[in-house]
């Protein structure tokens, strides 16, 4: 049974760490694992300039655990507000590293998202000039079109004219969910990359709603149909540098996610990696594991890889974990994958 791997440390290219006492509960779930991550800007408020930008990096900071090395990479979210030149200064003196492009109504705090991207072409065309990542949220969010559908129609709609116009322009295409976005991605320039999450590679549709309504399972996007999580396994583990991990870890308290309108969002900080060892042994992939998690998101944001190392090791007995994180703001539920995982991160 004994088995090891060893990576560089790795990074989460989307992790939402919340403020407030949230923040200074979970954090250290991302900063015990995790060298860097690039952290989302759906805040109430939103972080929109440098300023919010400098002050939300400050606060996590703050909260990050001694001894615990992390450095929380900026982002901030797209409005018709947006000033190009304040995108560029901050990117600039490294203050963010991408801009963030939520639909409105896509997902958490969206209301404040765009609703045509040509009403913001400046700012993109800007940051085309200077090289900074456009973070999409892929999914259109027309009533009409069937929530299982949102994120093929939005490559047709707006992914692919957008890039068409802007051939420059650095796009991650975020959390997808279907083998139309894995095709999609895989045939573009190395321009064009693509985040994947933990739960997608570990639930389709059926454990949200076989058996009743599993609200844990609820994300957005919402988990497909099985060819589709099949596809994600095949991209994550190929190795290609199309894809890295993305957790989109998104802690929201039970009674907000047991709920009539409950939230969208998984919290997976805290066993991502032991996680992603079992899909990858899964797929006879464990070679791939380090450039997904730790090479290809480095490489597409123009960063050096991380220098440290994490090790897995492969144990006889079930690892666990806590079922709920205490905060002050109330219980948050961990994600349950179903069956039990036996890889340990040591260090």
């Amino acid at each position: 049974m004994s088995k090891s791997v060893i990576i560089r440390r790795p990074d989460d290219w989307h992790l939402h760490l919340r403020d407030g006492e949230m923040l200074k509960s979970i954090i250290r779930f991302t900063s015990q694992h995790f060298s860097r991550a690039i952290v989302m800007p759906n805040l109430f408020p939103p972080i929109v300039n440098s300023q919010d930008a400098i002050f939300y990096r400050n606060l996590i900071l703050s909260a990050i655990p001694e001894g615990h090395i992390f450095q929380p990479l900026m982002t901030l979210y797209l409005t018709e507000g947006t000033d190009p030149d304040d995108v560029e200064k901050a990117a600039a003196n490294r203050v963010i590293h991408a801009v963030k492009f939520y639909p409105v109504g896509a997902s958490t705090n969206s209301q404040f998202g765009i609703f045509d991207l040509e009403r913001v072409r400046p700012i993109l065309e800007r940051m085309s000039e200077i090289g900074l990542p456009l973070c999409v949220h892929g999914e259109v969010t027309d009533p009409e079109i069937d929530i299982f559908d949102r994120e093929a129609v939005f490559i047709d709609r707006v992914l692919d004219p957008l890039r068409t116009r802007m051939p420059e322009l650095k796009v991650i295409m975020e959390h997808i969910t279907t083998s139309d976005a894995v095709d999609y991605v895989s045939q573009a320039s190395s321009l064009l990359a693509a985040t994947i999450t933990p739960h997608h590679l570990i639930i389709n549709r059926n454990h949200i709603l076989v058996g009743g309504i599993h609200p844990h399972y609820y994300c957005l996007p919402v988990a497909k149909r099985q060819k589709h999580r099949q596809a994600l396994r095949i991209a994550a583990t190929s190795g290609s540098s199309h894809f890295f991990l993305g957790t989109d870890s998104a802690p929201h308290v039970t009674s907000m996610k047991e709920n009539a309108c409950g939230c969208a969002g998984c919290f997976t900080s805290i066993n991502t990696m032991s996680l992603l060892a079992h899909v990858f042994e899964e797929e006879e992939s464990l070679e791939n594991l380090e450039p997904f998690s730790s090479l290809n998101g480095p490489k597409f944001y123009a960063l050096e890889a991380n220098t440290e190392t994490l090790i897995l090791k492969k144990q006889s007995e079930p690892v666990l974990w806590p079922k709920q994180i205490q905060t002050r703001e109330g219980n948050v539920t961990v994600f349950d994958p179903g069956f039990d995982v036996y890889w340990q991160v040591e260090g």
